[in-house]
């Protein structure tokens, strides 16, 4: 007797409440699995990208703005500071080091950032082919760039302003391609690097011919490591009470932000595990409907021979097909999903922060879907054990 054979044609026979099963499971699986991978994206970028930045300095505006801006790179910056002054910061007895950066351009949708040797440090970014940036006009390439974009070694390229790729504010300058970083998963990955003397020419090389002096000089933000947290204290309050610009730290903004966002997450969490219950609970009805109808059948395959636990197992496998089914449909959602959330967001490459699932997301949630369905068959076959073969029989002739 093929058990497994008649677990097909059972499920077969009832099209309407398979579909609405896998259905509705896989909805949720989608949901709890898309979700997860959100707030794990989420967290690479807080705990990955921060690098060693203990504090960012920059205008005034939005600390969450500043650090969206100058640390992810997914905003646009609150202006400019001076340089001058940021020299003046960066000989703090508390500071470590004090990385500048300065942007306002693209290639392609990438931003190029102009800052010093100590940049990818932050990052523990290594060259993979080529040298550091030495003279103006130079630039290095995060890993993401130069694959998505084939660029090499000597390739040059023009800038665009703004931080969107555009065909209309194009800077003629060349830019020379003379090193490429090795991969690191972070956000320089996705940045093209310089220096800042190569920014501040192509701006001053587009609106007039003098170049500035060091008191004219602007930069977009300041890096700051600490030689302790003892920097913390008072560094931040420091610059925003006596100066006109602002110390944002890094873990704190997104952090908080994580806090807002995991409303959402928890939000939508929630709805899921309230989908699943419901996915649960229509494969309970289903398989119990199926045990109720058809027991002149169960009980004629009992005198065929068939044990209670053939029984069973013939509603276990109904169960873990219709489950097995839902977990590939609900993967399958959750991946064209995403590729049209990027697929939408492909103007600017940059945003794609997404971060895989790992093998221990995917089985935790796989464990919780398999011990509700357990639950659920569970209760389904209780009529098969408190069967009476003879009585059924009786009644149907």
């Amino acid at each position: 007797m093929n058990i497994w054979n008649i677990s097909l044609q059972n499920i077969k026979s009832k099209p309407l409440y398979t579909f609405l099963s896998v259905f509705i499971a896989s909805l949720s699986i989608a949901l709890l699995l898309g979700t997860q991978q959100l707030k794990r994206s989420f967290e690479n970028q807080i705990e990955n990208n921060l690098g060693k930045i203990d504090v960012v300095v920059g205008a005034k505006g939005s600390p969450l703005q500043l650090v969206l801006a100058s640390v992810l790179h997914l905003d646009n910056p609150t202006g400019n500071i001076s340089y001058k002054e940021a020299l003046k910061i960066s000989k703090n007895p508390l500071i470590k080091s004090a990385v500048p950066i300065s942007y306002g351009d693209n290639y392609k949708g990438y931003r190029i950032v102009g800052t010093t040797h100590e940049y990818p440090t932050l990052y523990s970014a290594e060259l993979q082919k080529g040298h550091r940036v030495e003279n103006a006009m130079e630039v290095i390439l995060g890993n993401s760039v130069a694959q998505k974009l084939n660029l090499k070694i000597g390739d040059t390229l023009l800038s665009a302003h703004g931080l969107v790729e555009n065909s209309i504010e194009v800077h003629d300058l060349l830019l020379t391609v003379v090193g490429i970083l090795k991969p690191t998963q972070k956000v320089i990955d996705r940045l093209i690097l310089t220096n800042l003397e190569s920014i501040w020419n192509l701006h001053d090389h587009e609106g007039h011919n003098d170049i500035k002096s060091i008191d004219e000089k602007e930069i977009t933000s300041l890096l700051i490591r600490f030689k302790s947290p003892r920097g913390l204290l008072t560094f931040p309050r420091r610059i925003n009470e006596r100066t006109n610009m602002q110390a944002a730290l890094p873990k704190y903004e997104l952090h908080k932000l994580y806090e807002y966002t995991s409303v959402g997450f928890k939000t939508i969490s929630l709805i899921a595990y309230l989908i699943l219950v419901i996915s649960c609970i229509t494969l309970f009805i289903s398989l119990y409907k199926m045990v109720k109808e058809r027991a002149f059948d169960l009980a004629i395959l009992r005198t065929y021979g068939a044990s209670n636990f053939q029984l069973i197992k013939m509603v276990f496998y109904e169960g873990f097909i219709v489950v097995f089914s839902s977990f590939l449909l609900g993967f399958l959602l959750l991946k064209i999903g995403l590729r049209f959330a990027l697929y939408c967001m492909k103007s600017n490459n940059q945003q794609n922060i997404l971060t895989a699932l790992s093998f221990q997301d995917v089985l935790q949630i796989a464990m919780l879907i398999l011990i509700m369905v357990i639950i659920s068959v569970s209760c389904a076959i209780y009529p098969i054990i408190k069967m009476d073969v003879s009585k059924i029989l009786s009644n149907e002739k």
